[in-house]
């Protein structure tokens, strides 16, 4: 018994010894735990502190050319003798401005009314009253009415003196931001007040129609019965299809040659431009385009066209630009047709169009264009194969040139 009352004692210390030892170990857990936790938030702070000082300077740092203009901008506005232009015009201003350091004609910023017209253009209609604009001898706005157009349905006479838009007075404004007033949305109406002397001045107020503005224009030559005349103003969403029209129009007055006619053509939209080639391509490429970080996009003939074997020339002068030049590019270089008249502009760049949210828009050149043999057209331009100036008064000298030619192959 006595053996068994020793264990047990010893047990007992044993077990308070090993009880202290356990909770001292813990303490010390505890404290290191402590301790450890105290450096990873020092560590962690200090990271974050100093990450965000980092990007604090940074931000300063990228900020701070905007703050200078800011900066300098309020001495103006404190001390500038002279009317303050207005926070849109100085947001305007500086965007042309910052466009300009780019030294890219082409990158360009557009105001809400002249992009809206030139949406209008794009698309080869819009909501008007048909009239074009003109100034007199004495800078006067003149109003000339399109034939069965609203304008004129509505008693509108060529020559008519236009002073107002909706009671605005047009008589300092550009003819763009005229055109810009009249133009809206169709069955909206626009009151005009005209002065025809004698009598006095009166209004008229006419409801906005949709006007059809063609870019294609065709016709069998006077001068040579046999040549079918194709002429193309631009490249809107509808010139593939007025091509098409003016190509089967022409197939039925049985015209054994084609003069297509790219002159002063600024160019306009790439798809037009590709469906208008393919008319007169069986296969093949129209152009390839070449990006900024290198990749190329293959434009294909979309079809065989409907005039891939009729005699064919191509008439170009120094007005010829964009997507004009990608046409005639690509027929001059499959061997589809000559090209007559002067080198051509030189305009082979790409414009992303990128709509901003007061309806002004930026154009940013992204890319640059090839012809099918790969020619650069941009600061180029296209060599004709017969070089031949336009001529003096209403000669043509060019278009006499593209006859000859049709005839010789014949």
């Amino acid at each position: 018994m006595w053996i068994d009352r020793d264990r047990d004692r010893r047990r007992i210390l044993f077990t308070g010894t090993m009880d202290r030892y356990i909770e001292r170990v813990r303490h010390n857990l505890a404290h290191y735990a402590l301790e450890w936790g105290l450096l990873s938030l020092s560590l962690f702070l200090a990271f974050v502190i100093g990450f965000g000082a980092y990007w604090l300077w940074d931000g300063q740092a990228q900020a701070r050319p905007m703050g200078v203009f800011w900066e300098a901008w309020e001495h103006v506005e404190q001390h500038f003798y002279g009317t303050i232009p207005s926070a849109q015009d100085r947001t305007y201003g500086a965007i042309r401005y910052a466009l300009l350091l780019l030294d890219d004609p082409y990158t360009r910023f557009v105001e809400p009314q002249p992009r809206e017209l030139e949406r209008d253009r794009m698309r080869g209609a819009f909501g008007g009253i048909g009239v074009t604009l003109g100034r007199d001898s004495e800078g006067r706005l003149v109003l000339f009415p399109l034939s069965d157009s609203p304008a004129e349905r509505a008693g509108i006479l060529a020559g008519d003196l236009l002073l107002e838009v909706d009671g605005e007075t047009v008589s300092p404004m550009s003819i763009e931001d005229v055109r810009a007033l009249i133009h809206g949305e169709v069955d909206t109406p626009v009151t005009l007040t005209l002065s025809r002397p004698p009598i006095p001045p009166f209004e008229l107020t006419i409801v906005r129609d949709e006007i059809q503005v063609p870019s294609v224009t065709w016709r069998v030559l006077d001068q040579a019965p046999d040549v079918g005349y194709i002429h193309i103003e631009r490249f809107t969403e509808r010139t593939g299809d007025e091509v098409l029209d003016a190509l089967q129009e022409l197939e039925q007055r049985e015209v054994t040659g084609l003069a297509l006619d790219l002159r002063d053509n600024a160019g306009g939209l790439l798809d037009p431009a590709v469906a208008t080639a393919s008319h007169f391509l069986r296969s093949g490429v129209v152009l390839y385009e070449t990006q900024r970080d290198g990749q190329e996009r293959t434009f294909p003939v979309e079809e065989e066209g409907i005039a891939t074997d009729v005699p064919l020339v191509v008439l170009v002068n120094e007005g010829t630009a964009s997507a004009a030049e990608i046409v005639a590019g690509a027929l001059q270089d499959h061997g589809r047709a000559p090209l007559v008249g002067q080198p051509t502009f030189g305009k082979g760049s790409v414009q992303q169009i990128y709509e901003l949210s007061d309806g002004s828009s930026l154009h940013v050149t992204s890319a640059v264009w090839l012809t099918p043999d790969r020619h650069q057209i941009k600061g180029q331009g296209l060599t004709p194969t017969f070089r031949v100036p336009r001529g003096e008064g209403s000669q043509d000298e060019q278009l006499d040139r593209a006859v000859a030619y049709l005839h010789a192959q014949s």
